[in-house]
């Protein structure tokens, strides 16, 4: 970790992302294999890019956690065996799963590697932090629906070198700790599998059996119909009461963001979770910018969850499913080329001329202009229309590698 205080423990989707997670002030970065974890729509990692991720941050101090936390099947069970196999070779710091059989696997196949309980588990009480602490498992992660006293009970009845890691920051699931059988119901796409269709998020309406085709909306409080909604999770301004409660590490949803979206969140984590272990008054007068900041990235608004009891109907978005959107990620600086120009894989369009933001690991924006924007072949463009193009661009001021560049909207 950097520094004494909890781990900030920042997702990662594919190698570019955990590079970023790492520059902009992760202590780890949990990533998933292209097998056995809980989310398959994610680019995720192949065995070469996973051990290029774990070498890239292990060189800067910070761990990386790899998902096995599927619910397997039989059929999974000799394919996890081999998969574990690998991946000890690879030598990240920690596999997280949830699945009992996978557990033992694991434990017989790469007893070196610390083993964490994910979420999946529904671990609710002290009791089954107890039995897993038993097994050998290093950390639990707490169920999404536990408060933030129950946890400090949990703290208070189990050893001090289990740790305890909590989500506190981005989606909820509506069946709480993630077990959901929606999906598979209305698509045969398992959430438990990793195949998650997000069903929780879709419009729905209620047909009465004898009236076939005829749709009722369903209203809450006259609001709207999407009765499964949640608010997006956000605890920038409670970190002494998470401290308080005991845990361990900060973990931060999002294993489908971008890399503008991860880069926000972890640097916003960071520097307040630093300020806060510096000075509690310094937390206090930066918290105006932590909330400027963390309001940057898509949301679909925020709640405090369960963390303080259990949430009210002001934790659920009744009339859209749709995220707010303040700005626009167009790209990642990369190295300078011989004419003083910075590579860039664009994302999103932009043009000469055009004000822009360049994004730093330490906190600090600058506002640019668009100076120039040449391909790879050397011509000159006046926009950048493709996305994933490559291209040099000139912003009038020197840039770093990592420095992500982005649009207010």
């Amino acid at each position: 970790m950097r520094g004494d205080g909890p781990e900030l423990l920042i997702p990662a989707s594919s190698l570019e992302v955990l590079k970023i997670a790492v520059i902009y002030g992760a202590d780890a970065v949990y990533i998933g294999g292209e097998v056995f974890g809980l989310r398959a729509k994610a680019k995720n990692f192949s065995m070469e890019e996973m051990g290029e991720g774990i070498a890239f941050a292990h060189d800067r101090g910070v761990r990386v956690f790899v998902t096995v936390n599927i619910l397997a099947h039989n059929d999974d069970l000799a394919g996890v065996r081999e998969y574990l196999t690998e991946l000890g070779e690879l030598g990240p710091d920690a596999l997280i799963i949830s699945d009992p059989g996978i557990y033992a696997i694991a434990k017989e196949v790469c007893p070196d590697i610390e083993r964490h309980i994910s979420t999946q588990a529904n671990n609710t009480n002290y009791g089954t932090y107890l039995f897993w602490y038993g097994l050998g498992a290093k950390r639990v992660v707490s169920a999404r629906e536990l408060s933030l006293a129950e946890i400090k009970e949990i703290r208070a009845h189990i050893p001090n070198d289990l740790e305890i890691e909590t989500f506190i920051h981005g989606a909820m699931c509506i069946s709480y700790s993630g077990r959901c059988l929606l999906s598979n119901y209305f698509t045969g796409r398992d959430a438990n599998q990793g195949a998650c269709t997000h069903p929780c998020r879709w419009k729905y309406a209620v047909v009465e059996e004898k009236r076939p085709g005829e749709y009722l909306p369903v209203y809450e409080n006259e609001r709207g119909t999407y009765i499964f909604n949640s608010k997006d999770l956000c605890m920038i301004e409670h970190i002494p009461e998470l401290i308080a409660a005991g845990i361990d590490s900060f973990k931060i949803e999002g294993r489908m963001k971008t890399a503008l979206y991860v880069a926000t969140v972890a640097r916003t984590y960071r520097l307040a979770i630093d300020d806060y272990r510096r000075s509690k008054d310094l937390y206090r007068e930066h918290m105006p910018w932590y909330l400027e900041q963390i309001s940057r990235c898509t949301y679909r608004q925020f709640t405090t969850g369960f963390f303080f009891g259990k949430p009210t109907e002001e934790a659920q978005i009744y009339d859209n499913n749709t995220y707010v959107k303040e700005y626009t990620y167009l790209g990642i600086v990369g190295e300078q080329n011989e004419a003083g120009l910075y590579r860039i894989e664009q994302r999103n369009k932009f043009s000469v001329g055009e004000a822009i933001e360049v994004m730093k690991p330490d906190g600090t924006d600058c506002q640019v202009t668009v100076r120039r924007i040449v391909d790879e072949k050397g011509q000159e463009m006046q926009s950048a229309p493709h996305p994933k193009q490559t291209l040099y661009i000139d912003l009038g001021q020197p840039l770093e590698t990592y420095d992500i560049l982005r649009r207010q909207e």
